[in-house]
């Protein structure tokens, strides 16, 4: 992490005016429960990349569901929880969304398998996460506010353009990660490094894609067929042997086999 802490205060207040009181808020109610709170996720790196996103994903330091509780009723809003992983969506009445989630570290008892919880601080939450660029953290308690942590070096790999795992396995813990990393390296214009492609290569290449149900698979095709222009993301998952990969699975599940036919058609028309 940087030695000096900055704070990006004035960053947070290019937010509507709506979203930057509700970080507000989840900081004061967190600071009231004895919790600390922090604005991750895409939120956050998109202001860094000045690009518009307004989904709001708030970590606890604490008990993210208890917080998210308390949160719903200060606000009139509906709450849906996971208690499994430690997660909640707040549904505020204007029907604007918030994630919650507690703080937490993550381990796989084998490979592709969903992960097993347990709290953790905001460190341990970053350190889970599927690539550096995605590991920033913004404190939202009120003495803490707009204080940005960045354990691994996100801002440089941002500067760099860069999508970079965090460690070895990442791609053997979760090899949807595969999917995200061609979808981000597309969406904003970066490079996947050496190392990270050479580990996507290597995971492919040794069946870990086989090894995800039906249902990751098709979720993870439909987002890439929602991108903006999704031909570049499709490309590059078919040079990676990963569309390959993937047919074996759309024999058997209707959904994978779907999306295969409509990526094929993409292919086709270039």
């Amino acid at each position: 992490m940087y030695k000096t802490p900055v704070n990006i205060g004035g960053s947070l207040c290019r937010l509507p005016l709506d979203i930057l009181n509700l970080l507000k808020d989840a900081g004061v109610c967190a600071e009231e429960m004895g919790f600390e709170a922090y604005a991750v996720g895409g939120l956050v790196r998109d202001l860094f990349l000045r690009r518009d996103n307004l989904d709001v994903d708030v970590a606890i330091e604490g008990d993210g569901i208890a917080f998210a509780s308390r949160f719903s009723v200060d606000h009139g809003a509906r709450l849906l929880t996971y208690e499994k992983f430690g997660t909640a969506n707040i549904v505020l009445p204007d029907g604007f969304k918030i994630d919650v989630a507690t703080a937490r570290t993550e381990t796989y008892e084998r490979p592709a398998a969903l992960p097993l919880v347990r709290p953790g601080s905001i460190k341990d939450d970053m350190l889970r996460r599927d690539f550096s660029i995605n590991t920033l953290a913004v404190g939202l308690n009120p003495d803490r506010f707009g204080d940005l942590l960045d354990f691994f070096h996100a801002r440089d790999d941002i500067k760099k353009r860069l999508v970079r795992v965090l460690h070895d396995r990442s791609f053997i813990d979760d090899p949807t990660r595969i999917f995200r990393a061609v979808r981000f390296e597309k969406r904003f214009g970066f490079r996947i490094d050496d190392t990270t492609e050479k580990l996507i290569r290597d995971a492919v290449s040794a069946g870990f894609i086989e090894r995800l149900s039906g249902h990751r698979i098709s979720s993870e095709l439909r987002i890439i067929l929602k991108e903006e222009n999704p031909l570049p993301p499709v490309r590059r998952l078919d040079e990676l042997g990963v569309l390959s990969a993937v047919a074996g699975r759309g024999e058997k599940h209707k959904e994978v086999k779907k999306l295969l036919r409509r990526i094929n058609e993409i292919n086709l028309m270039v």
